[in-house]
C-alpha cells in the first residue's frame, strides 16, 4: 500500500494518494513532509531489503522509550529504516518507508521525529567513516550510506521534491558526504559542483583552442579573458589589472570570438566561458 501511495503521489494523482492512503498514512498527507532518498553503496545490503515486495510500516502510537546511540553496521540501509520507522512509532507519527531496489525512499513529517533521526544517524555514519579513515585508510567503504533530503513540500509537489531528494544525494555521492539537504544547495555555492569530471571536461573542451594560441607564444588570450570577465566587461579596469593598453585589450578579446567563434555579447557565452575558467583553475 505504501509503495502504491507513492506512486501516485509520483504521478501527480495526490487524490487518489489519500483515499489510498486512508487513515494509515493519512496525516502524513495533511502536513509538510520531506522526501528522503537513501542510496547504500553495497548493493547486497540494499537487496536484503528489496525482496521484490515493498515493505511499508505505517507507525502507531507507542510507549516512549530511550534513544539509543546509532551504531553503523555492515546495513547502513537497513538501519536507516528502523531508525526513521522507530523514531516515528516513539513520536505518533505516520511515516511511510518504501525499499525501492538499492535505495530507500522514505516520506517523514517535516521537523518530526523521523527526519531528525534520519540526519543524527547520517550524522552518526559520517563520524564512524572519518574515524575509520584516520585509523585505516580506504576503511568503511562497504558500510557506506547516501542520503538526499527534499525541501519541506507537499502532496501536489512530492514529484518535485523527489527530483530534489535526488540531486541532493547526487551532490552527497559527488562531495563524498553522507547527507546533504536540498536547501543547503540553494544557500551555498555552485563552485564545489564545477569539480565534476564531466564538468571539467566541457570546460577543456571548450578552452582548448584558446590555451593552444597562447601556447604559441602570439598572446595570452585566457588571462585576458579571464580579467576582462572579472571586471563585467570594463575595458580600462581589466587592461590596467593586466598592464596593458585597452585596446590591446579589446584587440585579444576580437581574437578570442574568432577563435571561439562565438560572441562575447552572449550573456550565455560569457556565463559558460567564467564557469569554464572556474573549473580549470589551478589557483
Amino acid at each position: 500500500m505504501g509503495a502504491a501511495v507513492l506512486r501516485m503521489l509520483l504521478a501527480g494523482e495526490p487524490d487518489h494518494a489519500r483515499a489510498v492512503a486512508g487513515d494509515l498514512y493519512g496525516t502524513l498527507l495533511d502536513a509538510p513532509f520531506r522526501v528522503i532518498v537513501a542510496e547504500s553503496a553495497s548493493a547486497s545490503a540494499a537487496r536484503a531489503h528489496a525482496d521484490g515486495h515493498a515493505q511499508v510500516t505505517a507507525t502507531k502510537p507507542a510507549p516512549a522509550a530511550p534513544t539509543t546511540t546509532v551504531e553503523p553496521a555492515g546495513d547502513p540501509l537497513g538501519g536507516l529504516a528502523e531508525t526513521v520507522e522507530s523514531a516515528a512509532a516513539r513520536a505518533g507519527e505516520a511515516v511511510l518507508v518504501v525499499p525501492d531496489g538499492e535505495r530507500l525512499v522514505v516520506l517523514a513529517t517535516d521537523g518530526g521525529a523521523a527526519v531528525g533521526a534520519c540526519t543524527a544517524y547520517a550524522a552518526a555514519l559520517e563520524g564512524a567513516r572519518t574515524s575509520e579513515v584516520h585509523e585505516q585508510p580506504g576503511g568503511g567503504e562497504e558500510d557506506e550510506l547516501i542520503v538526499g533530503l527534499s525541501a519541506p513540500s507537499g502532496p501536489i509537489a512530492a514529484a518535485a521534491a523527489y527530483k530534489q531528494a535526488e540531486q541532493a544525494l547526487s551532490v552527497a555521492r559527488r562531495r563524498g558526504r553522507v547527507c546533504v539537504e536540498h536547501e543547503q544547495l540553494a544557500s551555498g555555492s555552485v563552485l564545489p559542483l564545477l569539480a565534476d569530471d564531466a564538468v571539467k571536461a566541457f570546460a577543456d573542451g571548450l578552452l582548448r583552442a584558446l590555451h593552444e594560441h597562447d601556447a604559441t607564444g602570439r598572446g595570452d588570450l585566457v588571462a585576458s579573458l579571464r580579467a576582462w570577465l572579472s571586471r563585467h566587461g570594463q575595458w580600462d579596469a581589466a587592461a590596467a589589472d593586466l598592464g596593458v593598453h585597452r585596446h590591446t585589450l579589446r584587440y585579444r578579446m576580437r581574437r578570442v570570438e574568432e577563435i571561439l567563434g562565438r560572441s562575447l555579447d552572449d550573456p550565455d557565452v560569457r556565463m559558460e566561458l567564467w564557469l569554464a575558467l572556474k573549473a580549470t583553475s589551478t589557483e
